[in-house]
C-alpha cells in the first residue's frame, strides 16, 4: 500500500528532473540517492547511463525500486537503510537527497547525523545536493481547489487530494485525503500529514560546515501548479 500512494503522490513531479540530470552529468561516478523511494529520481538518472545506489527506510519501496531496475535491466540498486546512519561500503561522486527528504528529520543533531554519514561515502571533492522548502506561507481554509491524483490498480481506485499547507510549532505541515474504493465500490478515507521541519539554506549550510563539508552552491526549483519550489543546496566534500 505504500507503494501505491507514494507513486501516486509523488510519482508523477517530474520539476526537480533536469537539476538532477545536470548535477549527474557532472561527475563520472556512481551516484547516491538518499530517500530513493521506488525510484523516480534514481531510475530516472539510470536510464541516462548513471550507475545509482538508492537507500530508503521502507523495505516495500526498496522492494519496488529493485523490482523496477531489474525489469529494465538498469545499472541501479536500493538498500534498506536509515539515512542517519548507514554503511554502504562504496564512495560516491556525487549524493543526493530529493523531496525535502533531510526536513522529515527530527531537528538538527539528526539532519548533522545525516550529513556527516552523506559525507562519509564521498569520494574527495564529491558533492551532496539536499532538497529543501525554505520559504512557505500557510493556505487559507478552501484556497487549495486542485483536482486529487487518482489511479486504478487491480479494480481498487486510489485518490488522493491536497488540502492544505499550515505552519505548526517550526514545522509545514501538509494535509492530504487519502481515498480507496474497493472493486465493490466501498469507500475508505483518512487524513495522510507529512511534517518538514522549518530550515533555511543558510542553516543547512552552516550544519553542513558541522558536519565536515563547504558549501558549494543554491539552486531554485520552480513551483507547479501541484506543488512549492525548493531550493537544492549543493555542498562539497574536502
Amino acid at each position: 500500500m505504500r507503494v501505491v500512494w507514494h507513486d501516486l503522490e509523488v510519482g508523477s513531479y517530474t520539476a526537480d528532473l533536469p537539476l538532477w540530470e545536470e548535477l549527474s552529468d557532472r561527475v563520472p561516478g556512481p551516484i547516491l540517492d538518499l530517500g530513493c523511494g521506488s525510484g523516480r529520481v534514481g531510475l530516472h538518472l539510470a536510464r541516462y547511463g548513471h550507475p545509482v545506489h538508492g537507500l530508503d527506510l521502507d523495505p516495500d519501496l526498496v522492494a519496488a525500486f529493485n523490482e523496477r531496475a531489474l525489469a529494465a535491466e538498469l545499472s541501479a540498486i536500493a538498500t534498506a537503510g536509515d539515512a542517519r546512519e548507514f554503511d554502504l561500503g562504496e564512495d560516491f561522486e556525487l549524493v543526493i537527497a530529493p523531496m525535502q527528504l533531510i526536513q522529515l528529520l527530527a531537528g538538527s543533531a539528526e539532519r548533522v547525523a545525516c550529513l556527516r554519514c552523506a559525507a562519509r561515502h564521498l569520494r574527495p571533492g564529491g558533492s551532496l545536493a539536499v532538497a529543501i522548502v525554505d520559504q512557505v506561507q500557510a493556505s487559507p481554509s478552501g484556497s487549495l481547489p486542485l483536482l486529487p491524483d487518482a489511479r486504478e490498480l487491480d479494480g481498487w481506485v486510489y485518490s488522493s487530494l491536497p488540502l492544505e499547507v499550515a505552519l505548526d510549532e517550526g514545522a509545514i505541515v501538509i494535509r492530504r485525503l487519502r481515498q480507496k474504493v474497493s472493486p465493490a465500490g466501498d469507500l475508505s478515507e483518512e487524513i495522510d500529514e507529512v511534517r518538514l521541519r522549518t530550515l533555511t539554506a543558510g542553516g543547512l549550510e552552516a550544519e553542513a560546515v558541522e558536519a565536515g563539508l563547504r558549501p558549494l552552491s543554491r539552486h531554485e526549483v520552480a513551483a507547479t501548479e501541484d506543488h512549492i519550489g525548493a531550493t537544492v543546496v549543493v555542498l562539497e566534500a574536502p
